[in-house]
Formats: structure tokens, C-alpha cells, sequence
């Protein structure tokens, strides 16, 4: 779909007698909704992708290394790659190519206010006021979406509604958090009756009422969480940037996840009854998906590079992948058994850790033997590689395989989630169809078991989060109390795995111990016999300060605009 759009915009210039890539001068004369919808288009390229950024090494892998999740992977022997400066720390002037985030969130938001500004008392807007407001609801979306990225990443943000102009006032303060999050509420409920329920297949990606109700759920269940408590928040100044204080917060965030559930019918999710279907889920539209970026045959999150998709980006190094997010070994010890219990249980074989796991450990994560694209995986080093050789996927100079060493996985895992192995063995071929999700009914359904038990009502928790659990083949959950919240939170790391959120939960929950920690592999042996053996081993520590709760605004902006405050600690 997104090809699609990529070759409307490529005409947009006859039509509108501008280049696409000024598509929002502001002497445009927009007299038809057409014109109006190939304008509004293109800001759908704010919306996520598979890669954080548009620099290089941003383009293939997200904030999953910077999570409990996962780390960056390149260079195995000296480890030299840290792009999100993780373990270097940040600072105020350094957050690696996270700082790129500022700017490329502020460019969608004044896309969308300057498209409103042109749309309002336009010719088409005259003419065609119905499906104008439709048109405008959806970029309205587009920009509460922006605000709710910023509001995650840097707490409150000036609150920018019109487009600037040279007469303006560019000394602009931010607004306190709560502001943000009622502006993001107030513009959801305003437009959400504007928007279809859904679409048809073809417009499979543009905005719907289920997804602005989905990113009204998500706002308000963040909103209320620890991280935001006036008592909680680990910040020292200025703490309306970062505080939401409102008597409800809990049962608002349960009311907004709840008003999704009803209008899909309040449904059960898509039954999965393998491994092989659940990983079917992330490759193709599917009912359970409300907001998602498509991607067709030829054009991907950054242009035509196919190289950006989970396929050659994520791959072991022994099929021309590139290895670049693998999931540390801490995370995969949070999988459960097939029967349940924690591998803190003594249905968990130490000796043989990959047995008897639940099925979403094989749909996500790519380990030491899993059968990938016609082969096993082989992380192993020999003891003797002139008698022996390397694993095809380990980080050896001396092994000749497909991809480069230094793609081999440091931690002995990679990521098996959104990749299509229909492909085959070539990572590089495209995978048209395949959407990186944005808003899903799983992900809603935790929300409204997290938001319900912190309200006080147990029996609905445990009624939605069992409803994710037994969809992947696990036990209804039956825990009260404290283990129900740690169970809530269990489900969340493993069923939103690499989806961006853990990076966010772990802030929200204020769950420290998963934001500093030593991070951990397993080293894979091979001997003359060719038996594998294994050792766990610490590969870095992850150092964790309070500022880091959020990223600085970058240093630039603070320098010339007098009026924005820095944020905590930088």
C-alpha cells in the first residue's frame, strides 16, 4: 500500500504544480479533496518503521537495543558499534542517533499544521466540506500521534497548532505534561466520530476511529503510570514537564482501552494454534491490526533500500543477515515453559534451555539450533577450526559463509519475529505485504487488564491479560495481587516483543533493575565430536541514570531558544 502511495506522490507534481518534496509551500491552492488527500499522504511517512531513524545505522534496528530486549550487534570481537550511545550514556549533546528524534518529530507536526491552515477556507473546503473534515480528521491523527512520540521521549513540548510564520514568536515554552496528554485526548475525541471504523483492504494503513481510540488508550494508560505520579516521579525540578495528576487517571485509561474492545465486539484474538501462526500474525493485514505502516513491493522505511526490512537486517550472519538487534539472553529467560511455569521452575532444564519453551519463544527468537530458512543455527566457535569448523552464523573470521563476521551474534540469539521465511534463503528480496504495527487488539487488551487492576477491579485483569496468555497456548492467569501486576507486566514483555514498547514500559513502570543491568550471552562451543556446549556470559554493563527516563532536547535548540527548559539532569 505504501508503494502505492509513494507512486501517487511521484504524480503529485502534475496535479499540483509543486515538487513533492515541498509539497507544503504555503501559497498552495488546494481546490479539490484529491488534492487535498495526495497532500495529506504524505505525512503518513511519519508514522513508524522498522529502523529509528534515517541516518545509517538507525535505518535497520530500533529502540529494541536500547530495552531489556535486546543490544546492537556489529563487531563482535571489539564490540565497537553503540549507535544509541547506550553504554556510553547520554548526554545533553550525545544520545547517538537518537538525536535525531527532535527533529523528525517536529517535522511531521508542522506538516500537519501547515496542511490545516491550507485547507481551512480553501476551495475544496467550500465546495467539498464533508470530506474535507474527514481529510483534516486524519491528519489531526497523524499530528496527536507526533505528540504522543514527543510526550514519551521528552515529557511536555510547546503544544504548536498553527503553522509559523516569519511575524511569530519562536521563543516558545513547553507546555506542562498534562497538557500534552489533554491536548492528545481532546483532539481524539473531536475527530474519532469523523473517522470510518475501518477501512477497506486498500486503504489498509490510513487512520480509522479504532485507531485514534488506540492511541487515546495508550496516552492515557502512560499517563497514569508511576512514572508520571506527582509522589513517584524521579525528577527534582520543573516536574510539570513530567507529572499527570488526575483523581481517575486509572479508571480514564481502563474507559479508553474498553471503548476498543466494544467496538471490535469485545472479541477473542486470532487463534494461533503453532508457533508458524502466531509468527503469520506480523506478516500480513490481519483484524487484530488497527493502525499499522504498510509497505508494498519496491519502497520501504527508508526509499527502496530492501535492506531495511527485518529479512537481511535481522537475519544470522550465515544468511547474508545482518544480525544487528540480538535479543540478550536475560529477556529470552523470561519466556515461560510450555506448561507455564518461570524457567525458575523445575519444569526448566538448565542443561537444555531451549526444550519445552512456550510457543512465542519459537516465533520470536532465532537460537543456538532453531531450524531457520532450511538449516539449523549455528552460533558455535570450534575448539580446532582446521578440524571443525565454525557455526555458518557465529562470529569467525575463519568461517567463509554468506555474511560478513562481523554480523555473528554476540549474545547467541537474533530476532525470528516479522521475518518472512517464505523467502527463502535470499534476505534481500522483498516481502510486499508485511506492515511494522502500530496499534494492535493484543496490545489493547493489556492495556485494559494493566489499567483495570490499578483501578481495583482484579477480575477483569485477569480476564483480558488470560485472554493474550491463552491465545498463545499458556494458562489462564490466575494470580491476585502484586503477582497479577508482575504478570501483567510478563505478558506485555513477551507478547510486544520488539514492537518498541518495553523501551517505554520499563521507564513507566519504574523498573530499574531492567534499565541498568549486566547484560548477558551464552557462548556456544564446539568440539572435535561435534557436540555443542554452552557458557553464560556478562558482555557489558548497562549503565542506568534517572535522567535517562527521557532524551535531552538536543542542545542546539536550548542554546537559541531562551524560553526551553532542558530537561532533568542534562
Amino acid at each position: 500500500m505504501l508503494m502505492a502511495f509513494f507512486i501517487t506522490f511521484s504524480s503529485c507534481e502534475e496535479s499540483l504544480d509543486i515538487d513533492v518534496r515541498d509539497s507544503f509551500a504555503s501559497d498552495l491552492v488546494l481546490s479539490t479533496p484529491e488534492q487535498v488527500e495526495l497532500l495529506l499522504l504524505t505525512t503518513y511517512n511519519s508514522t513508524e518503521s522498522f529502523g529509528a531513524g534515517s541516518q545509517f545505522w538507525a535505518r535497520y534496528m530500533n529502540v529494541e537495543i536500547a530495552s531489556l530486549e535486546a543490544r546492537m550487534n556489529f563487531n563482535a570481537a571489539t564490540q565497537a558499534q553503540d549507535r544509541f550511545n547506550v553504554i556510553n550514556g547520554w548526554t545533553s549533546s550525545n544520545v547517538g542517533q537518537l538525536g535525531q528524534k527532535w527533529q523528525d518529530l517536529w517535522t511531521y507536526v508542522r506538516q500537519a499544521n501547515v496542511f490545516l491552515d491550507l485547507v481551512e477556507g480553501s476551495e475544496a473546503q467550500i465546495n467539498n466540506p464533508d470530506e474535507i473534515e474527514a481529510l483534516k480528521a486524519e491528519m489531526r491523527f497523524l499530528r496527536a500521534n507526533q505528540y504522543s512520540k514527543l510526550l514519551k521521549f521528552y515529557g511536555g513540548v510547546p503544544l504548536l497548532t498553527t503553522a509559523a510564520t516569519l511575524d511569530d514568536d519562536f521563543n516558545i515554552p513547553r507546555s506542562s505534561y498534562q497538557e500534552v496528554v489533554d491536548f492528545i485526548v481532546s483532539e481524539i475525541d473531536n475527530i474519532a466520530p469523523l473517522l470510518p471504523l475501518t477501512r477497506e483492504s486498500g486503504e489498509f494503513g490510513r487512520a480509522t476511529r479504532l485507531a485514534a481510540l488506540a492511541l487515546k488508550s495508550r496516552t492515557l494508560l502512560y499517563a497514569a503510570s508511576d512514572l508520571h505520579d506527582p509522589s513517584m516521579a524521579p525528577q527534582t525540578s520543573n516536574l510539570e514537564l513530567y507529572t499527570y495528576d488526575k483523581a481517575n487517571k486509572w479508571q480514564d485509561a481502563a474507559d479508553a482501552a474498553k471503548a476498543v474492545i466494544d467496538l471490535v465486539g469485545d472479541r477473542d484474538l486470532i487463534s494461533t494454534p503453532n508457533a508458524k501462526a502466531y509468527q503469520e500474525l506480523f506478516l500480513s493485514a490481519n483484524e487484530d491490526i488497527l493502525f499499522a505502516r504498510p509497505f508494498g513491493g519496491t519502497i520501504f522505511g527508508f526509499g527502496t533500500d530492501v535492506t531495511t526490512q527485518p529479512d537481511n537486517a535481522q537475519s544470522p550472519r550465515g544468511f547474508d543477515g545482518w544480525s544487528l538487534s540480538t535479543p540478550l539472553h536475560n529477556y529470552t529467560m523470561i519466556y515461560n515453559m510450555e506448561d507455564g511455569n518461570t524457567t525458575d521452575s523445575p519444569s526448566f532444564d538448565a542443561a537444555n534451555p531451549y526444550e519445552n519453551r512456550e510457543m512465542r519463544f519459537y516465533a520470536n527468537i532465532n537460537y543456538q539450533g532453531a531450524t531457520f530458512r532450511g538449516r539449523p543455527i549455528d552460533y558455535s566457535i570450534s575448539v580446532d577450526n582446521t578440524i571443525v569448523p565454525d557455526g555458518l552464523d557465529s562470529f569467525s573470521q575463519d568461517q567463509q559463509t554468506l555474511g560478513n563476521f562481523r554480523h555473528g551474534s554476540t549474545t547467541g540469539y537474533a530476532i525470528r519475529k516479522f521475518q518472512n521465511e517464505a523467502l527463502g534463503t535470499d534476505v534481500k528480496q522483498a516481502s510486499p505485504g508485511r506492515p511494522y504495527i502500530i496499534y494492535r487488539l493484543a496490545e489493547i487488551y493489556l492495556n485494559y487488564a494493566e489499567a483495570s487492576f490499578r483501578a481495583g477491579d482484579e477480575e477483569t485483569a485477569r480476564k483480558y491479560v488470560s485472554r493474550v496468555s491463552e491465545r498463545a497456548l499458556q494458562p489462564a492467569i490466575t494470580a491476585s495481587g502484586p503477582e497479577l501486576l508482575e504478570a501483567i507486566k510478563r505478558e506485555r514483555r513477551v507478547e510486544l516483543a520488539f514492537e518498541g514498547h518495553n523501551f517505554f514500559d520499563e521507564r513507566r513502570w519504574l523498573n530499574e533493575n531492567n534499565l541498568g543491568f549486566d547484560v548477558k550471552g551464552l557462548r556456544w562451543t564446539k568440539d572435535l565430536d561435534e557436540n555443542v556446549s554452552f557458557e553464560e556470559f556478562t558482555i557489558e554493563t548497562r549503565p542506568f541514570d534517572k535522567k535517562q527516563y527521557y532524551l535531552p532536547i538536543p542542545q542546539s535548540e536550548i542554546n537559541r531558544t531562551e524560553a526551553l527548559i532542558q530537561n532533568d539532569g542534562y
